[in-house]
């Protein structure tokens, strides 16, 4: 029973008594009697009167309560009758506008970061308090690809409890799967740099920002590959700049040295002159060497833009197999085509775009020799896969093991005895300058594989 009905019950069974009491009267002194009994309504009804209004800042409550569970901050309550209650009632309302307030500030301050992480190129993905994704912007869908990733933690993409989108193929899904690896390790409040199994590198960083008390972890990706490659460009033109002048003037200076002196090897015995020209000789063409060594490193530096004709990659490669079959024929290296299909030209700079490819088939070949096996091979493959086009060159070497994908493509590293990493550093910028995408790695199957996807004209 409620505290209204409790008053209420009480004022009525008091009265009730009174009543009671002055029917006694009614034989005796009847008038009396109807005084009292008129007395007795008009107290009972004064009562309820009171009761009311003792009672109306419940009522005002109740309907605060109401406001506050509907989350309706936008109604006020109406001014009482009464001025005990002013007060009270001005306090709901302040309470309730201020409420209000907040809550516009807050819809927009929600809807400007729904924009912002729409809007930014970096991936975010916000973690609850289980550690499983709660919410990912468009920019992280793209790069890890994750499907329904709301309520499932990372690690079940890396332990394939959870699939990737459907429309990653198997080689982008290893690459997610890898990079999402990478991320679910990095500890908290840690920044790192990552690298995926194509080479892009990226800056990671977790934190963490707490919610109701309790702290919820985040992870925002960058990609920096286009960066640290211009910055790497930079660095290393720069570098061959400096090189170049110095080498280029002592190897100038040396060889008019050196053509000086043979004047001399007439001024001495047969047997030492035979000596003597056979050392300025050798020299000379250490001279050489140096210069040729520089001048491929000031190639790559200053490699002109492309100039975008159609040509056919079917007839590019088929001239660097013919080019290279005598070679391969010498050390029983199988060369071909392991499937080719109908492609038609490209917008390519013929002269680049040949030089790379020679580089890696030379590479490739490279690679087979210095593994020494018998029946090794080295294969291409072109093949159409919707809207792209994919060259392969395949080798039976498989020598790249444990190496850093971001490695293969710097410039002085090399994975031959004695290589100097001028070679896949061409094929990089030649690549690059294209605006193709690319990748160099092992297969898991005993080969290593270089593919180039060239987009297909609508």
């Amino acid at each position: 029973m409620s505290l209204r009905h409790r008053l209420g019950a009480y004022l009525v069974l008091l009265h009730l008594l009174l009543f009671a009491a002055t029917a006694l009267l009614l034989k005796d002194r009847p008038l009396l009697f109807v005084g009292l009994e008129t007395l007795l309504l008009l107290s009972l009804a004064l009562g309820f009167a009171l009761l009311r209004q003792a009672l109306e800042p419940l009522g005002y409550t109740r309907r605060f309560h109401d406001l506050l569970q509907d989350q309706n901050y936008a109604n006020q309550l109406a001014a009482p009758a009464s001025r005990e209650l002013d007060e009270l009632v001005s306090l709901f309302n302040t309470m309730l506008a201020a409420l209000h307030r907040e809550r516009l500030a807050a819809g927009e301050q929600q809807g400007f970061l729904d924009r912002l992480l729409e809007a930014t190129p970096s991936a975010v993905l916000v973690f609850d308090f289980d550690g499983a994704v709660s919410l990912l912007n468009a920019s992280a869908l793209s790069l890890l690809g994750l499907s329904e990733a709301q309520g499932k933690p990372l690690k079940a993409w890396v332990d394939g409890a959870a699939h990737f989108g459907p429309g990653l193929d198997a080689r982008a899904q290893a690459r997610s799967r890898d990079l999402v690896a990478q991320l679910d390790a990095l500890p908290a409040g840690d920044t790192g740099l990552l690298t995926d199994t194509e080479g892009r590198r990226y800056r990671a960083q977790r934190g963490h920002f707490f919610d109701r008390g309790f702290a919820r972890h985040f992870l925002m990706v960058e990609e920096l590959t286009a960066e640290l490659e211009d910055s790497e460009r930079a660095t290393y033109a720069k570098l061959v700049r400096v090189l170049a002048h110095e080498v280029n003037n002592t190897v100038a200076a040396t060889r008019s040295v050196l053509d000086s002196l043979l004047f001399y090897r007439r001024q001495l015995g047969e047997s030492d002159a035979a000596d003597f020209t056979t050392a300025i000789e050798a020299v000379k063409r250490r001279n050489v060497s140096l210069g040729e060594f520089i001048d491929r490193f000031t190639r790559v530096v200053k490699m002109p833009a492309p100039e975008l004709r159609p040509a056919s990659i079917k007839a590019m490669v088929d001239d660097i197999l013919w080019l290279s079959r005598e070679q391969c024929a010498r050390s029983s290296i199988r060369l071909g085509w392991r499937r080719c299909d109908e492609v038609a030209p490209l917008l390519l700079d013929a002269g680049l775009m040949e030089g790379a490819l020679l580089n890696i088939v030379k590479n490739a070949i490279e690679a087979v020799l210095e593994k020494g096996a018998s029946g090794g091979y080295v294969e291409l493959s072109l093949e159409k896969h919707g809207a792209e086009a994919v060259l392969a060159v395949i080798d039976s070497a498989d020598l790249l093991g444990a190496v850093a994908p971001r490695q293969l493509f710097t410039p002085f590293f090399s994975t031959k005895q004695g290589g100097q990493g001028i070679g896949l550093m061409f094929v990089r910028e030649v690549l690059a300058r294209h605006g193709l995408a690319y990748s160099l790695a092992s297969t898991g199957h005993g080969e290593t594989r270089f593919e180039i996807r060239f987009p297909l004209a609508p």
